[in-house]
């Protein structure tokens, strides 16, 4: 056993799904990392004194420049990843929200690119196996026709 990794914290984050119509398609707005090679969804941590759907709204116009209504929770997701010789045990709450003005603006200092997907291509390129479940779920909504315009 690896006595050095004895430290472990919990850590919490929001974030979400904004959408927008192109016609009868939605796309999402995705955010890219690791040089531009990791594709996934805009989150992080909550501020003290805000919810998390407040976060995910602050977050999401922080990261991409898109603002947003939250519309609904989606899902939340938890894994394990190490941060030095600290394993960290990380818990996302989703939220759907539909874009409501903003234009793509990534913060270089968190992300290196943002940008509006069709959803189809969104769910095929996204990195994380757990947020292409989230958007799956979405896409549902959308077949569904629970998505609103």
């Amino acid at each position: 056993m690896n006595r050095q990794l004895t430290k472990q914290r919990t850590a919490y984050s929001a974030g979400g799904v904004c959408y927008r119509w192109i016609g009868d398609t939605p796309e999402v707005v995705l955010i890219a990392t690791l040089n531009g090679t990791r594709w996934g969804l805009p989150k992080g941590q909550p501020h003290a004194d805000e919810s998390p759907a407040e976060a995910a709204i602050r977050e999401i116009a922080e990261e991409t420049g898109i603002q947003g209504e939250v519309l609904r929770e989606l899902s939340s997701i938890e894994y394990w990843f190490r941060s030095g010789s600290t394993r960290v045990h990380k818990l996302v709450e989703f939220f759907l929200l539909r874009s409501c003005g903003g234009s793509i603006q990534p913060q270089l200092s968190e992300v290196d690119d943002a940008r509006w997907i069709p959803l189809p291509t969104a769910i095929e390129m996204i990195s994380f196996p757990r947020e292409r479940a989230i958007l799956e779920r979405v896409r549902n909504l959308w077949r569904e026709n629970a998505l609103i315009k």
